[in-house]
């Protein structure tokens, strides 16, 4: 185990300024390179004390910029047009990344790392999506995943396009069963 002075918060680990112990590839391959953490030595102990304030405050700034960025983003909606069967399923999923450039299409530059994706969308329909902007900010995005632009309107309206399927099946199903009538009542 490796003990890491954090520079950031980290979800699901601390805040700025916190030391805490963690494995060493977590440290090596993620905290350290990206710049979330730095070893806890005696060195870096007395650089972080002396940066601090500053740290902090960059922090604060951030942080502010992105919470404006949030508000001025809330209710952000982007829709995808993807192949799907009649159920409803995909036949490939919506990952982070492809949720990550139809927001860069809207006018709001987000990497895939911080579209917070629990597993991938392999569904049509609307989802609701977190892209976080800051360790201590993220707002909801609204996906709206259809196999064409009409379809997409009508979830956007919120119209049950399943109701309007099996409606359709329904009267195709009673014009067969009255065509089969007829036919009976022919032969007879």
């Amino acid at each position: 185990m490796i003990e890491v002075i954090l520079m950031q918060r980290v979800p699901h680990l601390g805040q700025m300024g916190e030391r805490v112990t963690v494995r060493p590839g977590y440290a090596r391959n993620y905290l350290l390179p990206q710049g979330k953490a730095i070893r806890a030595n005696a060195a870096n102990l007395k650089r972080f004390d002396e940066e601090r304030s500053q740290l902090e405050a960059q922090n604060l700034k951030r942080r502010e910029e992105a919470e404006r960025v949030a508000e001025r983003m809330d209710g952000l909606s982007v829709t995808l047009i993807r192949q799907a069967g009649e159920g409803g399923n995909l036949y490939g999923s919506v990952t982070s990344r492809d949720i990550a450039d139809a927001c860069k299409d809207a006018g709001l530059t987000v990497g895939r790392d911080q579209v917070l994706l629990q597993h991938p969308i392999k569904d049509t329909g609307l989802h609701i999506v977190h892209v976080a902007l800051h360790p201590e900010v993220d707002f909801p995005v609204t996906v709206n995943v259809a196999r064409t632009v009409e379809e997409a309107d009508k979830q956007a309206r919120g119209e049950d396009l399943h109701a309007e399927q099996q409606a359709e099946e329904e009267s195709l199903e009673a014009e067969l069963a009255a065509e089969l009538s007829e036919l009976g009542a022919a032969r007879e």
